[in-house]
C-alpha cells in the first residue's frame, strides 16, 4: 500500500488523486487542503482542510501518517518550502526545493539563467531593481512590451500591450507599481504567435513529455477581457496541436532539457518534479514565456486522464532519479476543458453563492475546483469552479463533449463556449500561417 500526501484542493488536485488511484499499485491519498472538495474528500483515506502553505500544519500531519512521498498541487505551497521541510523530515516530493522552484516563483531568474547557459528561446528583456533606466526601455520598446511582476500573482502578473495596458505611460505605471509591490520588475518585447502549453516530467537529469496543450486565459469569448488561470484547454489526438509542427514541440522539449541542466549546474540542487513551459512560436521560431513548477491548471486535465501508464510509478521515477527506466505512454485522444466560473470572475467574483450541479452527460469528466461543500450543498469560493473535460477521438467530438456539459451547473456562473471549437482553431491555423510567413 502506497501512502501519498497530497496538498491542494483544487481541480489540479482532483485530477492528480484520480490519475494516482487509477495505479495498479494500491494507494491511500492523504489531503491537506483550505476547503473541503467533495470529489477530492471521496478519494482521500483521509482530508484535513487546513492551509497547505502552513509549513507547521503540514510537518504535523505528515509525521503522523508517514507517507511515502508528497504531490504538492498549487505553486504557493512549493514557493512557501514545503518541499524543503518535508525533505527535513525524511518525505520526498515530486515537487522542486524552493531553491530551483524559482524557475517559476521569479521571473527574472528564469530570464537569467537562460541568458547565462546561452540556452534560446529569451526574449529582448531587461530586469529592474528601481526606477533607473525604466522610461528608456519603455521609449525603447514602443507600443510592443510586457511588464511582468517577478513574484507569484496566481497567474494575473503579466500585463501585454494592447491587451491590458494601452501606450507607454500605463506600461510604466504598472512596472512602478511592480516595484512598490516587490524589489524587481522584469520589461520585456512583445512576443507575436501562438501560445503552447508543454509539460514535463523531471528527475534532475532526464524529461519526458506530455501532450501539447493550448490554454486560453483570457475570461471572455474571442480572447478578450481580462486575464484569469484559465478558462479552458484542448489537446488534439496526435499529441500536437493544429498549428504546430514536429520541430515546434522539438524546440521546446530542448530548451526545457537544457534548463533542467542548467538548474543542477547553477544551484547544485536537482529539480525533481513537474516542468511546465509556456511556449510562443514566433517568426523567429520558439520562444519561452514562463515556466511552471507544477501541473498546469487546466492542462492537467488534458494530460492525465490520457496517461495510460502507472502514474506511481512514475513518481517515484522522478524522485529516484529513474525515469528513463520506467514507461510513460498517453493515449491517442483529443480533450477539451472548459472551465466554469463565478460571475464577475477575475476582477470582482461572487462568493458564497449556492451553486447546483444536474447530471453530467457520459463520456465527460467533471473536476471540482474552488467549491465548497457545505451541509447544504455546494458553494462558490470565489474562483474556477468546476472543470468539465469532453476526450474522443477528434476535437470537434471532445469540444461538443465538453459543451454538453458546462450547462449542467446552474448558479451566477458562465464559461467560454468557444473553446477548442473549429472556428477559434482555425484563427490559430490562420494566425500561425502569417506568423511564419
Amino acid at each position: 500500500m502506497k501512502k501519498i500526501l497530497l496538498l491542494g484542493n483544487g481541480a489540479r488536485e482532483h485530477v492528480v488523486a484520480e490519475t494516482l488511484k487509477r495505479s495498479p499499485q494500491e494507494t491511500e491519498i492523504y489531503v491537506v487542503g483550505g476547503a473541503l472538495n467533495p470529489a477530492l474528500r471521496d478519494l482521500a483515506t483521509d482530508y484535513l482542510v487546513e492551509d497547505p502553505c502552513d509549513l507547521e500544519v503540514v510537518r504535523e500531519y505528515a509525521e503522523k501518517i508517514r507517507p511515502d512521498f508528497a504531490i504538492p498541487g498549487p505553486e504557493a505551497p512549493i514557493a512557501a518550502g514545503v518541499v524543503d521541510m518535508l525533505l527535513e523530515i525524511g518525505v520526498h516530493s515530486c515537487a522542486p526545493l524552493q531553491t530551483v522552484a524559482r524557475l517559476e516563483s521569479s521571473k527574472s531568474f528564469t530570464r537569467d539563467l537562460l541568458a547565462k547557459y546561452d540556452i534560446p528561446g529569451n526574449p529582448m528583456f531587461k530586469i529592474f531593481y528601481s526606477e533607473d533606466g525604466l522610461e528608456e526601455i519603455f521609449d525603447e520598446l514602443g507600443d510592443d512590451f510586457v511588464v511582468k511582476a517577478d513574484g507569484l500573482k496566481g497567474g494575473k502578473g503579466v500585463k501585454v500591450s494592447g491587451d491590458h495596458l494601452n501606450g507607454r505611460e500605463e506600461g510604466l505605471a504598472y512596472a512602478r507599481e511592480c516595484l512598490a509591490d516587490g524589489d524587481r520588475v522584469v520589461v520585456e518585447e512583445k512576443l507575436v504567435g501562438e501560445e503552447f502549453s508543454l509539460m514535463s516530467f523531471a528527475d534532475g537529469s532526464h524529461t519526458v513529455e506530455m501532450p501539447s496543450i493550448q490554454d486560453h486565459k483570457r475570461a471572455y469569448e474571442g480572447d478578450t477581457g481580462p486575464n484569469t488561470g484559465g478558462m479552458g484547454t484542448y489537446s488534439d489526438a496526435d499529441h500536437l496541436l493544429p498549428f504546430l509542427v514536429e520541430k515546434d514541440v522539438e524546440d521546446a522539449r530542448e530548451i526545457t532539457s537544457r534548463v533542467l541542466v542548467a538548474l543542477k549546474e547553477e544551484t547544485g540542487v536537482e529539480f525533481k518534479g513537474i516542468m511546465y513551459g509556456g511556449f510562443i512560436v514566433t517568426s523567429r521560431g520558439v520562444k519561452l514565456i514562463e515556466y511552471n513548477a507544477r501541473f498546469g491548471d487546466p492542462e492537467a486535465m488534458n494530460a492525465l486522464p490520457l496517461l495510460t501508464s502507472d502514474f506511481v510509478a512514475i513518481c517515484e521515477a522522478q524522485i529516484s532519479g529513474k525515469l528513463d527506466e520506467v514507461e510513460v505512454e498517453f493515449e491517442k485522444k483529443a480533450t477539451v476543458c472548459k472551465y466554469v466560473v463565478p460571475e464577475g470572475y477575475p476582477d470582482n467574483p461572487c462568493k458564497g453563492d449556492k451553486i447546483e450541479v444536474g447530471e453530467v452527460p457520459e463520456g465527460v469528466k467533471a473536476y471540482y475546483a474552488s467549491v465548497d461543500e457545505r451541509e447544504d450543498g455546494l458553494y462558490l469560493s470565489g474562483s474556477r469552479a468546476i472543470a468539465f473535460v469532453g476526450i474522443a477521438d477528434t476535437l470537434e467530438e471532445a469540444e461538443k463533449l465538453a459543451q454538453s456539459a458546462v450547462g449542467s451547473v446552474s448558479g451566477p456562473v458562465f464559461y467560454r463556449e468557444d473553446i477548442g471549437t473549429a472556428e477559434l482553431i482555425q484563427k490559430r491555423i490562420d494566425h500561425m500561417k502569417e506568423v511564419r510567413g
